[in-house]
């Protein structure tokens, strides 16, 4: 393994790398030029009628691997570059794999992440692109989003029916970028003709609504379905106005046709992968879209997907929304660790001081089990096997890392494997993917979802609270109780939930840390994203709109006059 400070930086190692055409790429997977709309030589979107080829085959759909991970540092623990590297590691033993992985948000690349698409020897390429503006997709659906917006001022400025009161309008405006100023505004200021003046806001465009419903539609006559069923305000009897009602669907499906086809590219062996949709998992369900699941799963023996944050958040919405609406189920889950994480919760570390976490602690790695073990018991308990990818990191001694795997062997009894691939590719991934092979033939339990729909609403947030998060009990605010009798009374009690909580713990409070007890879990509110097909609980206060650090990752970029770009990774 090389010294961090002569690690090449993954801008450098794209660009030694010699990109194969994006035909060739998919020929390998039974593809064509004819079957994609190229962007470039290196990117490409799936035909509609090449998706439906694809889904009427008659072979049989592949085993779906997710990766998801312990409750992260703020950096994050590598879930994507494990994800690609499995990917790669799986082709290289022999098995036929492919990824499916998030668009990256220009609010977080700009923000604290940098890159979001892998990342050394495990990332996709065309790297600046992929994170930068792509095939457009986030472009469209900020475009589509905001094209509701101004629909609803215009209904309620044109004096429309339904009457729309200003303060029960529901549909903010999006931005893709973190702009913290924007998060709460005042809109129609400067009289009659600039329109009804009333409070406003934005989000980031990952956590629209659009954003769901995009990567939840199975095709286009779908798409159109949700769009029209999208609450977007409530007139003056309390009853939901749809984005239907304002007479949006057809424009705002036009400008999402394109948006709707899944992305393909390559990672840095040649692995054809596909970059779809990208809905946070604090607020939407945290995994790329359906109909890039649904092709890649036909096209290959393996699919490895991922989901956000740790999976208390990204992967429970997996088992619960996902696989539900998708009709799939997963084969195995990955549960991505870390020696750092491992310690920054045995040091029980709010903020995070990253710098006390590089020198070799093992009892601290030990004292952060607690959160490693909750995370492997919460999977396990959908009737999936779970193997551990430790991700090294270079400053990561051996004793940390053996204390680790022998933790999972001999106290958990699950299979473990060290994970070097961000170093070595899919190389450092093979002993990871044959480990997951072997723990899907042994499996003989059954996939199980935690609750079954009709269950009442007030049941599916207490499972969820107290068998995933820990809690030992919920309270509902009255806003929130009002918010059930009004979602059961419009025959919203029979959809998931979906948890808005903190990701830094398991808990509701960000500084809680390994695996909290003795604590109570309050509800805020609950809303409808019918549009999507699931309701929003809010817990603790979640951004919907962050706003960049101190030292934000944009300030370290640049670009050469040659084009050469870097701090982007």
């Amino acid at each position: 393994m090389e010294e961090a400070d002569t690690f090449p930086t993954d801008y450098e190692i794209a660009q030694q790398v010699d990109k194969d055409h994006i035909t060739d790429v998919v020929g390998e997977i039974g593809l064509d030029a004819s079957d994609l709309d190229l962007h470039g030589d290196y990117k490409a979107k799936l035909k509609f009628d090449a998706i439906e080829r694809i889904r009427a085959s008659d072979r049989e759909n592949g085993e779906v691997i997710l990766v998801t991970g312990m409750t992260p540092t703020p950096m994050g623990e590598g879930k994507t570059v494990t994800t690609v590297g499995l990917s790669q590691a799986f082709n290289r033993v022999g098995e036929s794999a492919l990824a499916a992985i998030r668009e990256p948000s220009l609010g977080p690349v700009f923000g604290v992440k940098g890159g979001a698409a892998g990342g050394g020897y495990s990332q996709v390429l065309p790297m600046e692109d992929i994170n930068l503006h792509f095939t457009g997709d986030l472009h469209a659906l900020t475009s589509a989003h905001n094209l509701i917006s101004t629909m609803v001022d215009n209904h309620i400025k044109q004096g429309n029916d339904p009457h729309i009161p200003v303060n029960w309008v529901r549909w903010p405006r999006a931005i893709d970028m973190n702009d913290r100023v924007l998060r709460e505004t005042a809109v129609g200021l400067g009289g009659e003709v600039t329109g009804v003046p009333r409070e406003d806001g934005f989000i980031l465009t990952a956590a629209s609504e659009m954003m769901a419903v995009l990567c939840l539609a199975d095709g286009l006559a779908d798409l159109k379905e949700r769009i029209a069923r999208i609450i977007v305000a409530y007139d003056d009897d309390g009853e939901p106005v749809t984005a239907e009602d304002i007479g949006a669907t057809g424009a705002v499906s036009i400008l999402l046709k394109d948006a709707l086809k899944p992305n393909v590219v390559q990672t840095i062996e040649g692995t054809p992968t596909f970059v779809h949709g990208g809905p946070f998992a604090n607020i939407a369900h945290g995994t790329n879209s359906l109909i890039a699941d649904d092709v890649a799963r036909k096209l290959a023996d393996y699919l490895v997907t991922e989901a956000g944050f740790g999976s208390d958040l990204g992967a429970e919405k997996f088992m619960n929304v996902v696989c539900r609406l998708g009709g799939m189920e997963p084969a195995a889950v990955t549960l991505v660790a870390s020696v750092r994480a491992l310690k920054y919760h045995g040091k029980d570390m709010w903020p995070a001081d990253l710098d006390a976490l590089e020198d070799e602690d093992v009892d601290a790695v030990r004292a952060g089990f607690a959160n490693l073990d909750k995370h492997v018991s919460n999977l396990r308990g959908f009737g999936v096997p779970v193997v551990v990818a430790l991700n090294r990191f270079p400053g990561d001694s051996d004793s940390e890392v053996d204390a680790v795997l022998d933790h999972c062997r001999n106290d958990l009894g699950i299979e473990a494997a060290e994970s070097t691939v961000f170093e070595e590719g899919g190389a450092g991934g093979t002993d990871l993917a044959q480990k997951l092979v072997g723990a899907i033939e042994g499996n003989d339990e059954d996939f199980e979802f935690l609750y079954d729909l009709d269950d009442g609403i007030e049941s599916k947030i207490e499972t969820v609270a107290t068998e995933i998060y820990g809690a030992e009990s919920v309270s509902f605010q009255s806003s929130a109780r009002d918010d059930i009798e009004r979602m059961n009374r419009l025959g919203y009690d029979d959809v998931p939930i979906v948890m808005s909580k903190t990701f830094h713990s398991l808990s509701d409070d960000a500084s809680k840390k390994g695996a909290p007890e003795g604590w109570n879990l309050e509800i805020k509110e609950i809303y409808p994203s019918a549009g999507a097909g699931f309701l929003v609980a809010l817990t603790s206060d979640v951004l919907t709109l962050p706003g960049l650090p101190a030292d934000p990752a944009a300030a370290g970029m640049d670009i050469d006059p040659d084009g050469t770009v870097s701090g982007l990774f």
